[in-house]
């Protein structure tokens, strides 16, 4: 599947959001000041509601690792249900096996739990799934190969005492699985919903 390789610093400065998922300290200095030396304040103003719309969207894309047309789709194909748009759109997006590999400490980043999926290294009810997008269902075990169990960076970040485990997600030791369906609730993201939805209502 295609995904985004190039350079990830540039992206979350001009959106203004560490889509790295950890800390990094030359990032966080110029966090606020985009590609081109403009501040974010001063970009932020010269912004229309369009231009407000595009940017939220390409925070959403970014920190969840979706190119445009796979993110537009979705948002279309749920604004054709009935329900609420915002809802069920971190529903989709937080039961993406890739993101729940990551939400569950099994992965530093989502782009590295994108990378274990890929290479085999998930496992979704005993059985190897290399499909980063793959919907998590209800109940589904996620674990990880004995081969990734193995892996030094892994066990690291299970040893993290501080690492919280979001409320729809239960882990025990490395087998993780999907006790309910996520909320707006659960998650606190820096982009707006209702904007995103704005934007593909045009």
């Amino acid at each position: 599947m295609a995904r985004y390789t190039g350079p990830k610093h540039k992206i979350a400065r001009r959106e203004g959001v560490n889509i790295l998922e950890k800390e990094s300290a030359s990032l966080q200095r110029r966090l606020n000041v985009p590609p081109g030396g403009v501040s974010g304040r001063k970009m932020k103003k010269r912004l229309s509601e369009y231009g407000q719309q595009l940017r939220e969207k390409q925070k959403a894309k970014a920190i969840y690792g979706l190119l445009e047309k796979q993110f537009g789709n979705l948002v279309k194909m749920l604004g054709r249900k009935k329900g609420d748009t915002g809802e069920m759109l971190i529903s989709l997006l937080e039961t993406r096996l890739d993101n729940v590999v990551f939400r569950l400490g099994f992965a530093k980043t989502r782009t590295h739990a994108r990378q274990m999926v890929g290479h085999g290294h998930v496992l979704v009810n005993n059985k190897k799934l290399n499909i980063p997008s793959y919907k998590v269902k209800l109940d589904d075990i996620i674990s990880l190969t004995p081969q990734a169990q193995k892996n030094v960076q892994v066990l690291s970040l299970l040893e993290e005492k501080d690492k919280v485990i979001i409320p729809f997600l239960k882990r025990q030791g490395l087998v993780g699985k999907l006790v309910r369906m996520p909320k707006k609730d659960d998650v606190q993201v820096p982009f707006d919903l209702q904007l995103i939805i704005e934007y593909y209502s045009r």
